[in-house]
C-alpha cells in the first residue's frame, strides 16, 4: 500500500511551485561522460527559466494552462481539454490518471486545493533535494519573460544549451521535452540524462519519499508510465519528428511575436541572433534535425528518503512502446471527451484516505451509497 503517496515528490515537473530564481550557464563541471570520468566545464543553458513563468518548471496538475487560475473555472460543454482551456497536457497530468483520474479532474476544477497541498513542508523538502541536484550542473539567474512566446522561448534555450552538452558525453538535468503524442501536444521535464560506462544514454528520474521504502504497485505503475512518456518525447525530439506547425497550431503561439528584452538579451549573450519567436523556433528545429544525438537506452527510477536525502534504491524500467501507447490512448480518451473520468477500483479505495478532494468527491459518495443500499459497484 502506498500510504505516503501524498508526500512523495515525483520530479521537478510535478511540483506546483513558482520559481523565482532561474538557471543559466556558463557553469561548473559535468559528470558522467561516455567513459565514466569527469568532463571539463562546458557552457550549459539548461536552467534558463522566466522569473514570471506561471508553469514553474513545466508541469503538475493544471500546468497545461498558460496562466494557472486562482479560482474554480466555470465549466462549459465539450471535452476536458475544451472545458479547462488546455493547449497541451503535461506528463504528470497523464501519470496522475494512473493513480486516480478523478483526482486529476478535481485538480483542474479546484486548483486552490492543490496549491495548499503543494505548499506543505513535505513538498518543500522534496523540492530542495531536486534543486540541490540541479545546482550541481548549472547556476541560477533570473530572466524576465513578457509573453507566452517568451516562456516557450526559454524552454527552447534550455534544449539548445543541452544539445552540445549531451554531444560531449556529459550529464544534463531538468531537460524540457515536448511533442505530439496521439494527436495531443504533451510537455514534460526530465530529471537527468547521462551516459553509462557502456556509453548508453540513461534517463534517471529522481523520486523522494516520506518513508524509507520503495513504493507499492500503484505508484510504481505511474512512475513507469512517466519515464516511458519521457522517452517517447525525447526520442521524438532528437529524431527530428517535431514540426513547426505543431507549435503554431497546438499551442496557438505567434511566430512573428518579438522576443521580450530579457529573453533577447540572454539569447544575444549566448551568441544567438534571433529577433522573433519564430526565429528561435526554427533554430531549435534545425538543431534537433541535425544534432545526431542517440535515443534513450535505459530508463531508471531512483528513490531517496525525503528527510535525510539518503538513497533507498534504484529500479530499471523495461520499455514496451506498443503497450505504452495502448495505455496512453486509454488515458487520452478522457481528455478528448470520449468517456467520463473514472474513479479508483474498489481494491484501491484506500487511496481516498490520502486525497485532498475526499470530502468533495461525488463519485466516492455515490459508490458508498450504493454499497449501503445493497448495489455494489466495481469502482469506488
Amino acid at each position: 500500500m502506498d500510504s505516503d503517496f501524498g508526500d512523495e515528490i515525483s520530479d521537478a515537473e510535478f511540483l506546483h511551485i513558482q520559481s523565482e530564481f532561474l538557471c543559466s550557464g556558463p557553469i561548473g563541471t559535468h559528470q558522467s561522460s561516455h567513459d565514466g570520468g569527469d568532463c571539463e566545464a562546458k557552457p550549459d543553458l539548461s536552467g534558463v527559466r522566466s522569473a514570471e513563468q506561471e508553469e514553474a518548471k513545466g508541469g503538475g496538475v493544471g500546468y497545461g494552462l498558460d496562466a494557472a487560475p486562482k479560482r474554480k473555472r466555470e465549466l462549459v460543454d465539450g471535452s476536458p481539454l475544451d472545458r479547462f482551456e488546455l493547449r497541451y497536457l503535461c506528463v504528470t497530468d497523464i501519470c496522475g490518471q494512473a493513480w486516480c483520474e478523478l483526482q486529476v479532474a478535481h485538480g483542474f476544477e479546484l486548483p486552490d486545493v492543490l496549491k495548499r497541498r503543494d505548499e506543505s513542508q513535505e513538498v518543500r523538502a522534496g523540492a530542495s533535494i531536486h534543486l540541490a541536484r540541479e545546482l550541481e550542473v548549472h547556476d541560477v539567474v533570473p530572466v524576465s519573460a513578457q509573453s507566452r512566446e517568451d516562456r516557450w522561448a526559454l524552454k527552447f534555450l534550455n534544449v539548445l544549451g543541452m544539445i552540445p552538452v549531451l554531444q560531449a558525453g556529459s550529464c544534463v538535468r531538468e531537460m524540457p521535452v515536448f511533442g505530439v503524442l496521439e494527436g495531443i501536444f504533451v510537455m514534460g521535464v526530465i530529471d537527468e540524462l547521462h551516459y553509462s560506462h557502456k556509453g548508453e544514454l540513461v534517463l534517471n528520474e529522481l523520486k523522494t519519499r516520506g518513508h524509507n521504502s520503495l513504493p507499492g504497485r500503484a505508484q510504481d505503475r505511474s512512475h513507469r508510465l512517466q519515464v516511458g512518456l519521457y522517452k517517447l518525447l525525447y526520442d521524438g525530439l532528437v529524431r527530428g519528428t517535431l514540426e513547426r506547425e505543431d507549435f503554431i497550431r497546438s499551442l496557438q503561439l505567434q511566430p512573428g511575436q518579438l522576443l521580450g528584452s530579457g529573453v533577447m538579451e540572454h539569447a544575444q549573450k549566448l551568441g544567438l541572433q534571433v529577433g522573433t519567436f519564430g526565429d528561435l523556433l526554427d533554430l531549435l528545429l534545425m538543431n534537433l534535425t541535425y544534432c545526431e544525438l542517440p535515443t534513450i537506452d535505459v530508463l531508471r527510477l531512483e528513490y531517496c528518503h525525503q528527510g535525510s536525502g539518503t538513497p533507498i534504491a534504484t529500479r530499471e524500467v523495461p520499455f514496451d512502446e506498443t503497450q505504452l501507447r495502448a495505455e496512453l490512448q486509454q488515458h487520452l480518451s478522457y481528455w478528448t471527451g470520449q468517456r467520463e473520468a473514472r474513479g479508483v477500483d474498489i481494491e484501491e479505495a484506500w487511496k481516498c484516505r490520502y486525497c485532498s478532494f475526499v470530502e468533495l468527491c461525488e463519485w466516492r459518495k455515490e459508490r458508498l451509497q450504493q454499497e449501503l443500499t445493497g448495489h455494489p459497484s466495481k469502482k469506488l
